[in-house]
């Protein structure tokens, strides 16, 4: 016997199984580089740069923390209730952006993982870094929907950390049957994938969940009826 979920009950499964799964990489992820072993880095590290595991846990830590706060800050009812946890955590989201963005810069340009990785991780941070930028300009002009617009981009791009892990366990269950792929493929294609996947999600979740109820609610007021004189 099957029982049909609602298009609420699917979107709130959605937005669960996300907060679940960013909380949970947040807190392993977090976990892993408190220790300060640089041996228990799941990234190659550039053995000719001694600072490179350093750039790596700065770019970590703060990131696992915003993968953390990211869900409870589209919690709706918490901004109603509690607007001053909303913008405090809203302000600690913020600069863990900006010192996990400016960290991974450096990180990806001491990285043994090539070219490609080292421009897809570029880009992301540039990006990360935009969002950002445009969506507190935005809440200072207080243009809240356009605020929330910016914020879903960017934390999107918090969230392609997730995929990621998602993407090389894929890659790395497909090398049974196909033997041929080697880990640096799995991992290039990982990256890149991850980025673009989730890119493409956050302009689908925009368009229908934020813009299309805008337009409807638009269309749908009578309109003043106007005579030609």
């Amino acid at each position: 016997m099957t029982f049909p979920v609602s298009r609420s009950g699917r979107r709130r499964i959605a937005c669960v199984a996300v907060a679940v799964s960013a909380i949970g990489t947040a807190v392993f992820s977090g976990a892993n580089y408190l220790t300060g072993e640089a041996s228990a880095s799941r990234i190659p590290l550039n053995p000719d740069v001694a600072v490179h595991y350093v750039t790596i846990v700065v770019h970590a830590l703060p990131a696992s923390l915003l993968l953390l706060i990211g869900p409870f800050q589209f919690a709706t009812r918490l901004l109603a209730v509690r607007p001053g946890l909303h913008r405090a955590l809203g302000y600690v989201y913020m600069v863990s952006v900006v010192v996990a963005a400016l960290a991974a810069i450096v990180a990806a340009t001491f990285s043994v993982d090539g070219i490609s990785v080292q421009v897809a991780f570029y880009l992301l941070s540039a990006a990360w870094l935009y969002t950002l930028f445009q969506g507190f300009r935005a809440i200072r002009q207080g243009q809240i929907q356009l605020h929330r617009i910016w914020l879903i981009r960017n934390y999107s791009l918090s969230f392609a950390a997730v995929a990621l892990r998602a993407f090389i366990g894929l890659g790395v269950a497909l090398q049974g049957p196909f033997p041929s792929l080697t880990f640096d493929d799995i991992y290039t294609t990982s990256v890149w994938a991850s980025i673009l996947v989730c890119a493409v999600v956050a302009e689908y979740v925009i368009i229908h969940r934020t813009l299309a109820p805008l337009v409807r609610k638009r269309s749908s007021k009578p309109r003043t009826p106007t005579y030609d004189s």
